[in-house]
């Protein structure tokens, strides 16, 4: 698949950082596994979330999704890596948040990544956000 170039203008940046709200953890379902928290920051745009899977303050997971697109890293893999959710298909399933389903790209998508490191710049002064830029490095 073509990988489309991802960089985003100053003002979108800022914006899309500006929105991301956090959502009320007690309504997260919890995991399964003692010592695991979730987090979930949810943007003004559709398609706009980040997740977190903590243990001991240390991130175990992270996904970012912006239109159509991922950009994930678990501790296990210790790497980033790019992908396309099925949010932007039109069919029934799509609509429903449980239903994402992510697709990952064979090479990573650098655009992206530059673009969703440059989102998180925006917050960089909260921990949860200066622990996720370090997975960038």
């Amino acid at each position: 698949m073509m990988q489309k170039n991802y960089l985003l203008n100053k003002d979108e940046i800022v914006a899309l950082g500006a929105s991301l709200r956090e959502i009320e953890p007690k309504i997260l379902k919890k995991c399964q596994q003692p010592g695991i928290t979730r987090m979930w920051f949810q943007g003004e745009e559709p398609y706009l979330d980040v997740f977190f899977e903590l243990k001991d303050d240390e991130i175990l997971w992270f996904q970012f999704t912006l239109r159509g697109k991922s950009v994930s890293w678990d501790y296990q893999k210790g790497q980033l890596q790019t992908g396309t959710t099925n949010e932007l298909n039109c069919n029934d399933v799509s609509f429903y948040a449980a239903s994402k389903t992510i697709e990952n790209d064979i090479q990573p998508n650098l655009d992206l990544i530059t673009s969703v490191k440059m989102i998180l710049q925006t917050r960089a002064e909260e921990a949860i956000f200066a622990k996720a830029l370090k997975l960038f490095n």
